[in-house]
């Protein structure tokens, strides 16, 4: 049997023909999409998924129309976080993806999965299937991106997967990123790891602002209204200077948002007076005017 070190050339597959037609879909796709913010953080744990859900929904909140892509493969949350339904529209013009509760419209591998089952590449052995597997993983999160019928949007938020090395995948991908949203927690550990992927970013996606997202920051009793400590590590804010980053602000912990979005309800507008909720709010007022420059300036570009 052959495999595809045997193959001279493609094959007769076309696959650059293929890879040329789905950009230039993928370019019409985003035409109508007004900023795209990944949002990625080196060290696993930090409540990147669970922030990514309730930032979109914190933007769509303030009126803006939202898009909400989950970018890990194998390690896809986000419908769960959304309560959206497992069974999206399609028709010739693409992939209809399903609306959150706010109106987040959401998509994600884990939309064409059984619920329980992980995401498995077949291939006639395991190390074909290791070898393959950055390359499907690309195509995957390409045929996401183009067959979804995202429409109209002010912003599409990009879940990525914990750790840098899919940055390069995303950076062929996508060429145009309006921002990257990194988060932390307040733990030395952190910073240490989100440091390097701060500087990954900028030297792998080709941003012009870079944001940091202090997520954990305190523990606020909802009985006492006494506020906690729950790392005892450096200030993040002191982080994104010595990066020269944007510092976004600070999301505290609260259980009661843990226990909604497991559940895939929907927090923000359930308690919209809490710690947390507030604080989501400024955070995404942040992004805002942290995109804004770069879109004035890509504007300015088209007319001329």
């Amino acid at each position: 049997m052959k495999t595809y070190h045997d193959i001279v050339g493609d094959g007769g597959s076309n696959v650059v023909g293929q890879v040329e037609e789905q950009q230039r879909r993928l370019q019409l796709r985003l035409a109508p999409i007004g900023e795209v913010v990944a949002v990625m953080s080196g060290k696993g744990g930090v409540g990147k998924s669970s922030l990514s859900v309730n930032l979109a929904s914190a933007l769509a909140l303030k009126g803006r129309s939202v898009g909400l892509l989950d970018a890990d493969i194998n390690g896809a949350s986000v419908v769960k976080m959304t309560g959206v339904r497992r069974e999206p529209e399609s028709d010739v013009g693409g992939v209809r993806p399903p609306v959150s509760a706010v109106g987040v419209k959401v998509m994600s591998i884990d939309l064409f999965t059984a619920e329980d089952r992980p995401v498995k590449w077949d291939a006639a052995t395991q190390k074909d299937a290791f070898t393959w597997r950055g390359m499907m993983e690309q195509a995957a999160l390409r045929e996401m991106f183009t067959d979804t019928e995202w429409g109209d949007l002010d912003y599409l938020l990009v879940d990525l997967p914990p750790g840098t090395d899919r940055l390069p995948n995303l950076a062929d991908l996508l060429p145009r990123l309006s921002a990257a949203v990194v988060v932390t927690v307040p733990s030395n550990i952190s910073h240490y790891v989100v440091g390097k992927s701060i500087q990954m970013a900028r030297e792998l996606l080709n941003v012009r602002a870079l944001g940091l997202i202090e997520n954990m920051s305190r523990f606020v009793c909802p009985d006492c209204g006494g506020a906690h400590d729950l790392f005892h590590g450096d200030d993040s804010q002191k982080l994104a200077e010595r990066f020269d980053v944007a510092f976004l602000g600070r999301v505290p912990m609260d259980p009661r948002m843990a226990w909604l979005t497991d559940r895939g309800l929907n927090y923000l507008g359930e308690h919209g007076e809490r710690p947390a909720a507030i604080a989501l709010g400024q955070v995404a007022s942040a992004l805002e005017r942290l995109v804004a420059p770069v879109a004035e300036d890509l504007n300015e570009k088209v007319k001329e």
